[in-house]
C-alpha cells in the first residue's frame, strides 16, 4: 500500500475502519478477552496514525473530497450535473481537525478502559458501541451531505445513550441515558426538518451545492433555527445544557471523555451550518451576537452551578458546558468582527481562539473525567466529602489532575492558556466587559479545582488504596502529552493546525469550489 493511495482514500477508510471493526468486536469476543482487547487498540492506533497523516496532507494541500462509488473518487462533479447525487466526503481544515480530536480521545479512552471496565459485564458491547462514537463523530466530520450528517448524528446518540446507561444496574445511569436520548431525539428530529425544507425548496442534500444556490428565503430562516437549536441542544450550551451533567456524571469514565468530543462534533457541525452552509448570506453581527450571547450564559452558568456540587463528575460536567461557552465565544466575536472590515484580522484571530479551544478543551477535560474515574475506581464513590489524602497513595492521578486543572483555569505552560489568550484578546475589541467576563469564569475555574485537589488528594492518609492500573496511567499520559506539548509551543500548533481550521472554516467559497468545480 503505497502512501499516496492511503491518502486518497483516508476519507471513506476513516469511517469504514472502526464501523468494520464495531462488527468484529462481538465475534472476536466469543473467541477470545485478550485478542478483542489487542484487536480494538490496534484498531484505534491505526485510526490514530491514518487521521495524524491524513489530517497532515490536508493542512498541507487543502480539501480532500471522495465521492462514493465513483470511479475516480476525487474529481468534483461534472459541470454538466445538475446536483451531485453521490455521497461526497469533504474534508478541509477544520474537518480534520476535528478529526484529529475524535481519534485522539477514542485512543485514549480504549486504553484506559482495559483497566477501568475490566470487572463489568458485557465488554464485548460496550467496545462496539465505543467504536461506533467514534463512527458516528468521524462522519458528522467528514460528511459533506446533510442528510447523511443526520445519520451519523444518531449514529453518535444512539451509541452514546447505550454507553450512558452501560451500567444499568444503578438507576442514575439509566436516568442519565433516557434524558440524554429525549434531547437527541428532538435535536434529530429538528435536524430532519431542516433536511426536509432544503430538500423541498432546492431538490439538494450536499452542503456545498446547497450553499452555491441559497437564496435565504423564509424557509430557509427556519431551517437555520433549528438546525442552530439542535446543535447547540446536542453540545450542551445553555439553556438547553439540563441533560450534561446527568450523562456527564453516570456514564462510565472514558465515555464521559468521549462525550465531550462528540458535543464538540456538534458544535463542529453548528459551525458548519453558520459558516459554510449560509455563509455570506448571514447577518454576521446578528449571528455572531446571538453566539455571543450563548456563550457568555454557558460560561456563566456552567462555573457558577459547578461551584457547590460535592459529585467530583458533576463538578466537572457542569464546567465542561463553561469551557464550551469559550468556544462559542471566540467563534461568535470572530463572526461579528468578520463583519467590520477595520477588524477582520481580530475577527480571525478571536475564531483561531476559539477553535484552538476546542481541541484544548477535549484534551483537559478528557484528563479530568478520567482522572476522576481513577479515584472513583479504586474508592466506589463520586462524593468528594468521602475523600480524602488520596495524593500519599494515588501520586501520578494527582500529577495528572494537577496538570488539567491548571490547563482548564488557563495557567501557563498548559494549553488552556494560549487559546483563552487569543479569545481574551479578540473579545476586548468588541467589549472590555467580555475579556472581563471570561477572566472571571477563569479565576472561578481554578477556585473550583483548587476545592476539589483539596477535597480528594490532600490531607493525611485515610483511604488504603493503591494508583490507578497502568492502561488507565496510559490512557491519562496520551491526554496529558497533548496538553504540555500544545502548552509549550502554542505558536507552532497554531500556525500549523489551528489556522488552517479557521481558514477553512471561513472560506466559504473553496469549500462550495472543491465540489461544484469552476
Amino acid at each position: 500500500m503505497n502512501m499516496d493511495w492511503l491518502i486518497t482514500h483516508s476519507p471513506a477508510l476513516l469511517i469504514a475502519l472502526p464501523l468494520l471493526a464495531a462488527f468484529l468486536t462481538p465475534i472476536i469476543d466469543r473467541v477470545s478477552k485478550k485478542a478483542r482487547n489487542a484487536f480494538v487498540i490496534a484498531v484505534l492506533i491505526i485510526e490514530e496514525i491514518i487521521m495524524i497523516l491524513f489530517a497532515w496532507d490536508v493542512f498541507t494541500n487543502g480539501i480532500h473530497i471522495y465521492t462514493m462509488g465513483a470511479s475516480n473518487p476525487t474529481e468534483t462533479v461534472p459541470s454538466q450535473a445538475v446536483v451531485p447525487v453521490r455521497i461526497v466526503l469533504e474534508v478541509d481544515g477544520m474537518g480534520a481537525f476535528m478529526g484529529l480530536i475524535s481519534a485522539t480521545v477514542s485512543l485514549a479512552a480504549g486504553i484506559y478502559s482495559l483497566a477501568f471496565i475490566e470487572e463489568e459485564k458485557g465488554k464485548g458491547k460496550f467496545y462496539t458501541l465505543l467504536l461506533l462514537v467514534l463512527v458516528g463523530m468521524v462522519g458528522m466530520e467528514f460528511t459533506g451531505d446533510l442528510f447523511n450528517l443526520f445519520v451519523f448524528l444518531e449514529v453518535l446518540s444512539i451509541a452514546c445513550a447505550a454507553l450512558i446507561a452501560y451500567r444499568s444496574h444503578f438507576g442514575d445511569a439509566v436516568e442519565g441515558s433516557f434524558k440524554f436520548l429525549i434531547i437527541s431525539s428532538i435535536a434529530a428530529l429538528f435536524v430532519l426538518f431542516a433536511v426536509a425544507l432544503f430538500y423541498a425548496q432546492y431538490d439538494l442534500l450536499n452542503i456545498a451545492a446547497l450553499a452555491s444556490v441559497m437564496q435565504y428565503s423564509h424557509l430557509d430562516k427556519i431551517a437555520l433555527a433549528l438546525l442552530v437549536a439542535a446543535f447547540a441542544m446536542k453540545c450542551g450550551a445553555v439553556p438547553m445544557h439540563f441533560w450534561t451533567p446527568d450523562a456527564y456524571s453516570v456514564a462510565p469514565a472514558s465515555i464521559t471523555a468521549m462525550l465531550v468530543a462528540a458535543s464538540q462534533a456538534s458544535l463542529y457541525a453548528l459551525f458548519r451550518v453558520c459558516f459554510t452552509l449560509y455563509g455570506l448570506t448571514l447577518n454576521l453581527e446578528v449571528i455572531g451576537g446571538a453566539l455571543i450571547i450563548f456563550g457568555l450564559l454557558s460560561m456563566f452558568v456552567g462555573v457558577t452551578m459547578a461551584i457547590p456540587q460535592k459529585d467530583i463528575k458533576r463538578l466537572m460536567a457542569y464546567h465542561a458546558i463553561s469551557q464550551t461557552g469559550y468556544m462559542l465565544l471566540g467563534v461568535g466575536v470572530g463572526l461579528y468582527l468578520l463583519a467590520k472590515p477595520e477588524f477582520s484580522s481580530y475577527g480571525i484571530k478571536a475564531m483561531e481562539g476559539g477553535i484552538f479551544h476546542i481541541i484544548n478543551h477535549a484534551m483537559y477535560k478528557g484528563l479530568l473525567f478520567l482522572t476522576a474515574g481513577a479515584v472513583y475506581y479504586r474508592l466506589k464513590t463520586r462524593n468528594l466529602n468521602e475523600m480524602g489524602g488520596l495524593g500519599h497513595t494515588m501520586p501520578y492521578t494527582a500529577i495528572f489532575f494537577i496538570i488539567g486543572a491548571l490547563a482548564i483555569a488557563g495557567i501557563p505552560p498548559f494549553n488552556g492558556f494560549a487559546s483563552k489568550l487569543l479569545i481574551y484578546e479578540a473579545a476586548y475589541k468588541v467589549s472590555p466587559i467580555l475579556s472581563i467576563i471570561a477572566m472571571l469564569v477563569s479565576i472561578l475555574t481554578l477556585a473550583s479545582f483548587v476545592k476539589v485537589f483539596h477535597s480528594a488528594f490532600m490531607g493525611p492518609k485515610i483511604h488504603n488504596v493503591e494508583e490507578a492500573p497502568k492502561s488507565m496511567l496510559v490512557g491519562m499520559a496520551v491526554l496529558t502529552f497533548v496538553i504540555i506539548f500544545f502548552g509549550l509551543f502554542p505558536g507552532w500548533v497554531v500556525n500549523h493546525i489551528v489556522h488552517p481550521a479557521a481558514q477553512a472554516l471561513a472560506d466559504q467559497a473553496s469549500y462550495i469550489q472543491a465540489v461544484m468545480g469552476g
